[in-house]
This record gives C-alpha cells, structure tokens and sequence, in this order.
C-alpha cells in the first residue's frame, strides 16, 4: 500500500503480559509482516520491563527495515488498570508499576508516536471490529486465563471509568472460600481462572497438574474430580455472566483467553447454566472468541494506526487507505 512518495508503512503493535510479550508489525488490513516474542522481566522490577518494552519496539522497528517498510507509530497494550485518555499505566500488580507516564517514555526511546491501551480492552475492540463480536453494538469480551478481566463495549467504544472498568474476576461468586490474589476472598478469579481450576484440582485429587488444559483433557475422560472442579467454575462463570447481563445486557459474551480453546467443553455448559439464571433478561449470544491468542496484538495495532492518525508527520508518512477506527 505505497503512498505519494511510494513507500509502503506499517504500525509496530505490542501485547504485554506478565510472562512474555508477543509483537508484530501490522500493515493497514492488519495482516502481520512479521512477529516476534520477547520474555517479560517482571521480576527484575518496572524499569527492567520498560526497558525490555523499549528493545523489542526498536527490534521490531529495524525489522521493518528488512522488509522494507516504514513503521509511522506504535500500539502497546500492557495489563492492570489504564488511564487511556492521559496515556498513563495507573497500576499492575503483574509488572509492578505506579502511575507511569508509559506512553510518553515509549516515545521518547523511539521516536516514534506510541499510543498504550489495556489488553483486554484492546482484544475486545479487535473482536468487535474484526472478530466474532463483529456486528454487536453492545459487546462484553471476557478473557479467561491466568487471570480474568473483561471489556464492555457499548455502542462499539468501550466504556473505560477511568481505567477501572472491567475487573469482572474480583466479583464475588464465592464469598468466605478461596483466596484471591487480591487479598479478598471468593472472587471469581479465584475459581474459574485457568490458574485456578489447576490448582483446585492439583489439591482435591493430589496429583500435579500444569494447567487447566490437563484438567479439561480429564474432563472429556470423565475423571470425576476433573469434573466437579470444572462444574464449580462453570457455575462461577454462568454467576458472574448472569450479573453481566441483568445490568450490562450485552447482546454477544465473547469469551476469550487461554481457557476459551476448551471450546464446547467449557461453552455448552456454561450456556445451560446461564440460561438458567436468566428470566425477563436479554439472552446475550455466547461464542467464542475468533482471533485467539492474536486479539491483544491486533488491539495493539488498532492503537497505533490511530496514533498514526492523529499525528501530523506520520499522517504525511501513512498510506491513506482509509482508518481503522
């Protein structure tokens, strides 16, 4: 897509996690050029990650080189609580920063106009503009993982309050039984997360897993005790969603993460169970999420093609192909 001067360009576009980050350069159709995979260095504190961050956008960038492309800007998504509108990193429990002016250090180490974003957040809206949530006004995008976070989108935009929006795995499903990593007891969380249903298991039937999708291979082989842990967080889930609903009444539940590749394992019953709950509520479709593990990534580059956008001398560098958002 080249553009007056006949260069082709690109937006470099980063999910950060707690334990590695993927990234990429997208093009405007948001088609990967290339991805590349980083280790998170959460342990080694804030600044090391931040630093990390700012290697793997300049690797990204001389990438972009090789493939003769130009990146004009660049999209970063980063867990915990995100004040979008002042581009600051308020909180992470995972990375471990305070009120970071993340957006604007990105800047300056790359020189390159860099918009940040919350990962959930940024996986719901690639959902509903490219994704299974396509054609919803009113989505709720629930990613299922190592933790749980979720992103209401309200007539397409996703509503924010500030960066709090979306905690759904600290609701209360469970009052007085598991601790959560919160400090709270009975979140959800602490139930139905894939973290959790691993360890539930590893406790109730004294032989280690990894993760929850050894517990939903038990699960499709009737082990009873896979079973029980897996109907507890169902139940969980359908508690949560059925709150979901009676407030938000979000015509589509997109879920998302790790857990989602259960697929019917994990999506059957849960609409059995949610039915269940509802009465004069709207009945929210439920599906499963289309871009997987890329909806962080493809958020991303949402991101930094509206940085892209809104900065004049990218703007002339841009292919003018038409906007993203």
């Amino acid at each position: 897509m080249p553009d007056r001067a006949g260069t082709r360009t690109c937006v470099i576009a980063l999910d950060v996690g707690g334990t590695s980050m993927k990234g990429g350069l997208l093009d405007r159709t948001m088609r990967p050029l290339t991805t590349r995979r980083g280790a998170t260095p959460r342990h080694r504190g804030p600044e090391a990650t931040v630093d990390a961050i700012t290697r793997l956008l300049h690797d990204l960038a001389s990438e972009a080189v090789r493939f003769g492309v130009e990146p004009v800007a660049a999209g970063v998504v980063v867990p915990g609580i995100v004040d979008e509108p002042a581009q600051r990193a308020v909180h992470s429990v995972n990375l471990g920063w305070r009120d970071l002016p993340l957006a604007a250090l990105l800047t300056d180490a790359t020189g390159l106009p860099v918009r940040i974003g919350h990962d959930v957040r940024a996986g719901g809206m690639a959902e509903s503009r490219l994704g299974a949530a396509r054609g919803f006004d009113d989505a709720l995008f629930v990613a299922i993982g190592t933790g749980i976070s979720a992103a209401l989108l309200v007539e397409g935009r996703p509503f924010r309050a500030g960066g709090y929006a979306g905690e759904l795995g600290h609701l209360t499903v469970a009052a007085g039984t598991e601790q959560c990593a919160c400090g709270r007891r009975g979140c959800l969380e602490a139930v139905a997360s894939a973290r959790a249903i691993a360890a539930a298991y590893s406790a109730r039937s004294g032989h280690e897993v990894e993760g929850a999708a050894e517990v939903a291979a038990l699960v499709a082989r009737a082990d009873p005790v896979a079973c029980d842990v897996w109907e507890r967080a169902v139940e969980a889930l359908a508690d949560a969603f059925a709150a979901c609903a009676a407030v938000l009444a979000p015509e589509v539940i997109v879920v998302g993460g790790g857990l989602s590749r259960a697929g019917g394992l994990l999506l059957d019953p849960l609409r059995a169970a949610l039915d269940r709950r509802l009465s004069c509520n709207r009945r929210p479709e439920l599906v499963r999420a289309a871009l997987g593990a890329r909806a962080g990534c493809i958020g991303a580059g949402l991101l930094g093609w509206a940085a892209a956008d809104a900065d004049p001398a990218a703007a002339r560098s841009a292919d003018r192909v038409g906007g993203v958002l």
